[in-house]
């Protein structure tokens, strides 16, 4: 049986799709559907490694997840990693194909819709139903042309569409309204009704505008999506806005790099009890802290120059001499060496760059970009448990890498400590996700006493089966459903 699409797009950034594509994916797994997520263009530096050996965005593997699916390359068939404001990593069925400025890639975009519809018809012959998510929002003026991320691609495969707004950061009727006004004819019949996402207060207070709305566009309001605090779901790209208030015990301290990637990795410290965790953005000056962790960057070098312009490495100089340990993942373990080699000129100019030299190794990028999920133990104490995934096209070398972080299960060794145990770098996205790992590092930042489990996985699964409730709850199903295959309704 060949799938059917519905898709979910927004009338702003961060307006809910991704969440309620995850949240339906849930849903239809409970009925027992066969559905795959879909999204034909991701932007983001937040990514994972798929099944079949490529990388998509990690929402996509996320909505995965919530579909009981392995992530497979085709539901994120173009992956776009910022590596500037103008440019950007082309990344095509898994796999890095160049480096491309905003105008080159506008130009290549028949190109990446050959990819994307081919993706797309795959994944409908394998399942009955298939969830699309957008990717911005359809009104981008500019965007229209040769679109493949919204419209071009609802109208290229004949697809039904929802539009979903977020009433919580206010004016959602002029959104809704306005960007129904901004599409042609044939887009505009293809919404098939609204959904207002992260609502708090008195529905009744909101039933005025709800009749309105739906008698100035023709157009149900599907339903109205209360704002659900704590739901434990990886961010698509952007540094959650709903970081917890300060807390006893260790105190963790990340940069905020302007090309942050995978900040999803400090997930399970900002959700644990006995962490005091802080993002430290530009311009903010970083308080004293137990562990300092140094993140991925989609462009090492240069965010490498952008700790040292805020100070960063006076502030770290400072923490390790009074014994503060400091963690470096991917990017950020390559900044910890003494050289950053770019030849081929992959993240920014070509050259060698100093790094901040307290771990004897030098990295040089390579144009063959390291995709793979691995398992292992930790080095340090008593050799915990812990997986992750790597995503990194540079290979790092030295005098260093004989004291390594962690011991793979296939035999290989990952990063690097140094000799006085107050710094670790490894190259494992996910380094803090395992409970037991998470534990041994914890006590060797200095936590003491009883340390509680945090298991970010369950969380993730209890918080997937909230918003399916949520979405049971609040929305009107079985409209919404009609354009899919009788199964699902």
């Amino acid at each position: 049986m060949s799938g059917r699409s519905l898709m979910v797009q927004g009338t702003t950034s961060d307006a809910g799709k991704t969440t309620l594509v995850a949240g339906l994916c849930r849903v239809l797994k409970r009925r027992g559907v066969r559905l795959a997520p879909f999204k034909p263009q991701n932007m983001a530096l937040n990514s994972a490694v798929t099944a079949d050996g490529g990388e998509i965005g990690r929402a996509q593997a996320l909505q995965a997840q919530a579909a009981g699916i392995a992530p497979i390359t085709d539901l994120n068939p173009v992956l776009l990693k910022p590596s500037s404001d103008v440019g950007a990593q082309v990344i095509i069925h898994g796999k890095a194909i160049t480096q491309m400025d905003a105008r080159a890639y506008h130009d290549y975009k028949q190109v990446a819709m050959a990819a994307v519809l081919a993706s797309h018809a795959r994944l409908s012959a394998a399942f009955e139903a298939v969830i699309v998510e957008g990717a911005g929002s359809p009104a981008e003026i500019n965007l229209r042309d040769r679109d493949i991320a919204n419209m071009g691609f609802a109208e290229a495969v004949d697809c039904p569409v929802i539009l979903v707004a977020d009433i919580d950061r206010g004016g959602v009727f002029a959104h809704l309204v306005g960007t129904l006004e901004l599409l042609s004819a044939s887009e505009q019949a293809r919404i098939k009704g609204f959904v207002i996402n992260r609502f708090r207060g008195d529905i009744a207070l909101l039933e005025p505008g709800l009749r309105w709305l739906e008698a100035r566009t023709g157009k149900p309001v599907l339903g109205v999506l209360p704002y659900l605090h704590g739901l434990h779901l990886d961010a698509e790209d952007a540094i959650a806005r709903d970081l917890p208030a300060a807390r006893g015990g260790v105190r963790v301290v990340v940069p905020v790099l302007p090309r942050i990637s995978n900040h999803t990795d400090f997930d399970a410290l900002r959700r644990h009890p006995q962490v005091d965790f802080r993002f430290v953005g530009p311009n903010e000056v970083p308080p004293a802290a137990d562990l300092v962790v140094l993140p991925g960057s989609k462009a090492v070098c240069a965010d490498l120059a952008h700790l040292r312009a805020q100070g960063w490495e006076t502030y770290l100089q400072t923490h390790l001499r009074y014994g503060g340990k400091l963690v470096g993942i991917c990017g950020g373990l390559q900044m910890l060496g003494r050289h950053v080699a770019d030849p081929l000129g992959i993240e920014g100019p070509a050259g060698t760059r100093d790094g901040f030299g307290w771990l004897d190794l030098t990295t040089t990028l390579q144009a063959e970009k390291r995709l793979r999920n691995v398992r292992g133990r930790l080095a340090l104490g008593q050799g915990a448990d812990v997986h992750g995934y790597e995503i990194h096209c540079g290979i790092s070398h030295g005098p260093a890498m004989a004291r390594p972080a962690v011991m793979l299960e296939d035999g290989d060794r990952d990063g690097a400590q140094s000799a006085d145990g107050q710094i670790l770098g490894s190259y494992l996205h996910g380094l803090f996700d395992a409970p037991p790992a998470l534990e041994a590092l914890l006590r060797w930042a200095g936590l003491r006493g009883p340390v509680e489990t945090v298991d970010l996985a369950a969380l993730r699964e209890a918080s997937l089966d909230r918003l399916a409730d949520c979405i049971e709850a609040h929305l009107d199903l079985p409209t919404l459903l009609r354009s899919l295959d009788g199964t699902c309704s």
